[in-house]
């Protein structure tokens, strides 16, 4: 008998002991418009890879879904939405959820007070008029979650963040604006950390079998059924979505299903049961109060 590693144990619906999301970013081009704005036009190679991103692998990716019976969550910068035309419809008529990354993958934390308020909201409101509905949660692009991002997403009506690390299962984020559910991952699940090579992205790895990473994501999903956690997939088509590694995921999930008692739901049907078990009592989470501080700590201001 394992010793118990969580100290509340999260009630998952129907007496299930963990909960899956495989969650895909769809950034598809927004990277090399972002990041080279003059030059993209000339980026031929990595545009290719980018666009294999949403044309081909992510296809491939709602095939196995559909093969699997599983819905999940894609966060999508709202341009790569308005560029591709029938990617948001593709992903929807399979009943996944489309959730909020950024408009053109811009990273929060490296933008003014006003010009992260004007990008969220832009992405909110292209959002809502391709899908027909406002997100109900985000991820913030390359984790560049913000000093605003907590109370851009309550003034948006938002349910739940999923860009933070801080647990092992749902946890309540508190802000004096108001409270949302946080969906935590963490970087062993993040594709991009074993599968990107790119010098236009500045980030080499170097190239490995799809088992090297695939050992860690079951191992991480093994401890997660075993103590009852929340296992979420930080993963991107253009590198999960090649055939070696689709298959490998194909086979993740035949093992996921195998272990028994696992809820495979998108970021929003897990958010909105912690919100309910919160709301009724059930459930006591851990909470995190944003800002965490503003300006310097108290000790640095004497050193």
């Amino acid at each position: 008998m394992p010793t118990p590693l969580i100290d509340q144990p999260f009630p998952w619906p129907e007496g299930k002991r963990c909960a899956v999301c495989i969650s895909f970013d769809i950034d598809a081009e927004s990277l090399i418009h972002l990041g080279y704005r003059e030059e993209a036009d000339n980026k031929i190679m990595t545009r290719s890879e980018a666009r294999y991103d949403a044309e081909v692998a992510t296809p491939r990716l709602l095939a196995v879904f559909r093969n699997q019976n599983i819905k999940q969550t894609f966060f999508v910068p709202a341009w790569c939405l308005e560029h591709y035309k029938g990617l948001a419809e593709s992903i929807l008529k399979d009943g996944h959820e489309i959730a909020h990354h950024g408009y053109m993958h811009e990273n929060p934390n490296k933008l003014s007070d006003a010009e992260d308020r004007a990008w969220f909201r832009r992405s909110v409101a292209s959002i809502e008029k391709i899908t027909g509905r406002k997100p109900a949660g985000f991820r913030a692009p390359s984790y560049g979650f913000s000093r605003i991002s907590l109370e851009l997403m309550l003034e948006a009506g938002m349910v739940y963040d999923a860009s933070l690390m801080g647990h092992d299962i749902p946890y309540l984020l508190k802000h004096p604006k108001g409270s949302l559910i946080e969906l935590p991952s963490q970087r062993a699940l993040d594709d991009w950390t074993y599968f990107v090579m790119s010098r236009d992205y500045n980030w080499m790895m170097p190239i490995a079998p799809p088992e090297h990473a695939f050992s860690i994501y079951r191992a991480e999903f093994d401890a997660a059924w075993r103590h009852g956690g929340l296992w979420v997939a930080v993963w991107h088509p253009f590198a999960t979505g090649r055939l070696s590694r689709c298959e490998a995921m194909d086979q993740l999930i035949d093992h996921m299903k195998g272990k028994g008692g696992v809820w495979f739901a998108t970021m929003e049907e897990i958010a909105l049961h912690a919100k309910k078990m919160h709301e009724e009592g059930k459930w006591k989470p851990f909470v995190q109060e944003l800002p965490y501080a503003t300006g310097l700590v108290p000790a640095l201001k004497t050193a």
